[in-house]
């Protein structure tokens, strides 16, 4: 089963690896392992989100996303759109952009040097958001209960992650921006930053207004589907007939596709915090695509979610330390290595939690069963 789900994402982590290492050497090969993780890591609760709504879809529209789909979040958000951030941000053509790349790839280190201020307070703003609504949302289930409680409480304060994010983006807009680093020395950037800083808060409220918009036509077309379903059994036809599942499962397929995008974006955006070489970027980011589809797969045929808990803890705190990253590099140099691990690590310690948390779990179902207060402990990770 898992080789079956998984086979393809095995065989392209394998050449990709193979390719890199071939083409470019040891230290590519490390940046796109670490991207590949990265990216599947940021991706698990996409994964998760996925596997929810395509078992609800039939086989047809499930065969769907998983083609047409993965074309689209492979070729397009993982290769298509750093070219694109890279040929807006340095004001050259995309395919100008793919020729610097690979003829005149010290050109194109200048111009995306000189893009990066503005790359990265895009997507510093698009990452902090994304960090910002996890934390201030009241959750069941807590794996840093000492910092998520607290943080909870005060979520209830309308537009607070907003208004977070913008002063984030003046701070840094008046301190790292003013030296911003370029291929030609260290220039004051804050306007561009300012303005970089608010298309990526844009992006991310557009994003999450049309997902808002989807899922309200979802739950729309699934109750009108069971009226009519129960007309048409008050009436003696055949439910089936009806014909509005199809217009639901499109519904869904689209919403799908908008929460893909906009998964994809910190993935992409995280990745300009590792490294600035295209080619890189796009190998690591397209395997750990492949390996997200997959898990969709697999947790649709299991029937079930997966039970490491924190991991979508852990991914939103990586996304919420590439988004500090992001900002600081503007005006300081931090190795693709460090940064990189930084998310590798708390994916890691949220999956070791999991871990302790599952065998607290199961020593209570084994004993006379928790009290209450220990049914909270257990719920918390800390």
């Amino acid at each position: 089963m898992v080789l079956k789900t998984f086979g393809w994402s095995f065989a392209v982590t394998a050449l990709g690896l193979a390719f890199a290492a071939w083409q470019w050497g040891w230290e590519a090969f490390g940046v796109v392992l670490i991207l590949s993780i990265l990216e599947i890591s940021l991706s698990f609760d996409n994964a998760v989100v996925n596997a929810g709504i395509l078992k609800k879809m039939n086989a047809f529209w499930q065969k769907i996303f998983l083609t047409i789909g993965i074309l689209i979040a492979v070729f397009g958000m993982r290769l298509v759109f750093p070219v694109a951030i890279v040929a807006i941000s340095a004001k050259v053509g995309p395919i100008e952009a793919i020729q610097l790349a690979m003829d005149k790839p010290e050109q194109y280190e200048a111009l995306v040097t000189d893009a990066h201020p503005a790359i990265a307070a895009f997507g510093g703003m698009f990452l902090l958001m994304i960090f910002l609504d996890f934390i201030f949302e009241d959750r069941d289930i807590k794996w840093l209960g000492w910092l998520e409680r607290p943080l909870a409480k005060l979520g209830k304060v309308d537009m607070l992650s907003v208004c977070i994010a913008l002063i984030v983006l003046l701070v840094t807009a008046m301190t790292f921006a003013t030296h911003a680093h370029t291929s030609s020395g260290y220039q004051d950037k804050s306007a561009t930053v300012l303005l970089s800083g608010v298309a990526g808060l844009i992006t991310y409220l557009v994003v999450g207004g049309l997902s808002s918009h989807f899922e309200n036509k979802i739950e729309e077309e699934e109750e009108r589907e069971h009226e009519e379903e129960e007309k048409a059994k008050a009436e003696g036809k055949d439910p089936s007939l009806v014909g509005l599942a199809g217009k639901a499962a499109f519904f869904l397929f689209l919403y799908l596709e908008v929460l893909d995008a906009s998964f994809s974006f910190d993935g992409v955006i995280g990745a300009f915090a590792i490294t600035n070489h295209i080619f890189w970027m796009a190998l690591g980011l397209g395997i750990g695509a492949m390996y997200v589809r997959s898990l969709t797969v697999y947790l649709v045929r299991q029937g079930t979610l997966d039970d490491y808990v924190y991991l979508e803890h852990g991914a939103h705190y990586a996304i919420g330390a590439l988004a500090v990253i992001l900002l600081i590099t503007i005006e300081h140099e931090i190795s693709e290595i460090i940064t990189g691990l930084v998310g590798v690590l708390l994916i890691a310690a949220s999956f070791l939690s999991s871990i302790r948390r599952n065998k607290r779990l199961a020593a209570a179902e084994g004993g006379d069963g928790p009290s209450s207060g220990d049914k909270t402990e257990v719920r918390s990770g800390v």
